[in-house]
């Protein structure tokens, strides 16, 4: 059984297993509008309950080998994976690392994803060894910028080109960091 990292009152989070690839499949199909912008690939390797299973192996095997961390957020009382939480593209040598992150349309709003981000944020920092960490937004997305700043991450730099969408142009992102305090 996989420890619970972060416990909640209404929800926990804990790495993504292979247990989670049908809860994680009804996830993706059922926010797709919310994240073929900006989870293209998350959502095109989660289409079907069999691409879930394959997506969620490889994710455990990335989580152990320490490559990329994928957390899950689950609501207590239905069981039922309510978002998601991402630390990848892992700099070891520059202990730097992105924070990517989204959440179902039924629980957006209610302060859930500032609260995962700054607990995974802290768990970066003091369990991974992590000294700097990154969200990378679109200035459209207010509410994954909101929670980056409520998360006390800080604005360095405009992106130029660093993201393009399906059947989109490439987008300017905006860059937040957050660095460990001595």
């Amino acid at each position: 059984m996989i420890e619970v990292i972060i416990d909640f009152d209404n929800y926990f989070i804990e790495p993504i297993a292979e247990k989670d690839a049908w809860r994680l499949c009804d996830f993706i199909v059922s926010n797709a509008d919310r994240l073929k912008r900006y989870f293209p690939k998350t959502l095109e390797q989660n289409l079907n309950p069999d691409l879930s299973r394959y997506f969620v192996t490889k994710k455990a095997r990335q989580y152990h080998a320490k490559e990329e961390f994928l957390f899950k957020l689950k609501e207590k009382q239905s069981r039922t994976i309510i978002g998601l939480v991402y630390i990848k593209d892992l700099d070891w040598n520059k202990k730097q690392g992105e924070m990517a992150y989204c959440i179902g349309y039924q629980f957006e709003g209610m302060g859930w994803m500032t609260q995962s981000v700054k607990a995974l944020s802290k768990y970066a920092f003091d369990t991974l060894g992590l000294i700097t960490l990154q969200i990378i937004v679109h200035h459209t997305n207010l509410g994954s910028t909101t929670v980056a700043k409520k998360c006390g991450y800080i604005w360095k730099r405009l992106l130029k080109a660093e993201h393009t969408p399906p059947n989109e142009a490439a987008l300017d992102m905006e860059l937040y960091e957050l660095s460990k305090r001595p």
